[in-house]
């Protein structure tokens, strides 16, 4: 049996952040912009290069720049079968459009359109309904990544741990633990201390001021019905990031594996 690619999807938003259309353009369309708020990224920056989103271990997205317009307007498509594990021709290629607007006073508005074509499978409509909340939270990560610390490259700290509970329960632990209360109040957590720059539906965002500065975005997702998995990413501005990591990676696993979810 024979499928058509032929099930349009698509998914569009926009956000105003700070900065000139040149800052915003380094940040979303080189390897060191996009690492410092997004994946860790490797892109070679012209039409037709090649681009690389690390997931994991053993895990990515491979792709390639289809549209070049600094500092106005990135297109790239992703490999979308690859990535789900499909033949060669079961998908359209994945494809991404930034267009950058400058605003008055300093800001600018990105505007972001993926889609693609599918066969219409449902698991292919369940993906693209967790696309948005999945990538959202990244782009709270840009905006205040531009305004502290525009041009800077980041040192990642990534740790994880699955949970037997739902997503909800997760979010409750990690908001308890995180003791996130209001946008604006100050927290500490395994040792960090920080601001709370965005409390959404089930992530957190904190503009870490010590021991290291950075943005510490925790995430509750939820998997299945009783299984959910806790990601915490702290994006580093500073000459001994790297040494913080080094030293402080375990303690950062052991906290999350550590989380009181309910049994």
């Amino acid at each position: 049996m024979t499928t058509t690619t032929d099930v349009p999807y698509r998914l569009e938003f926009a956000v105003e952040v700070p900065g000139t259309p040149e800052q915003v353009w380094e940040a979303i369309a080189t390897a060191k912009g996009m690492s410092a708020w997004f994946l860790p990224t490797t892109l070679e920056e012209r039409e037709g290069g090649s681009l690389h989103f690390a997931m994991g271990p053993e895990m990515g997205s491979d792709g390639q720049v289809t549209g070049w317009d600094p500092p106005r307007r990135l297109e790239y498509q992703e490999d979308w079968a690859a990535l789900m594990g499909k033949e060669p021709d079961a998908l359209s290629p994945l494809t991404s459009e930034f267009l950058v607007e400058a605003r008055s006073g300093g800001t600018c508005v990105v505007r972001v359109t993926s889609s693609g074509f599918g066969t219409g499978a449902d698991w292919e409509q369940e993906w693209w309904d967790t696309l948005a909340p999945g990538w959202l939270p990244s782009f709270d990560n840009l905006r205040v990544y531009l305004r502290d610390f525009a041009g800077q490259e980041a040192t990642l700290l990534e740790v994880g741990a699955p949970h037997a509970c739902t997503g909800a329960a997760l979010w409750s632990t990690l908001r308890d633990e995180l003791g996130l209360v209001s946008e604006g109040e100050t927290v500490e957590v395994n040792g960090a201390t920080g601001t709370v720059e965005r409390i959404g539906q089930r992530h957190a965002l904190v503009r870490l001021t010590a021991p290291v500065p950075g943005l510490l975005s925790v995430v509750a997702w939820a998997q299945e019905d009783d299984a959910s998995f806790a990601i915490v990413r702290a994006y580093l501005f500073a000459a001994d990031a790297a040494h913080y990591v080094q030293r402080e990676r375990d303690s950062w696993q052991a906290w999350v594996e550590g989380l009181p979810v309910p049994a």
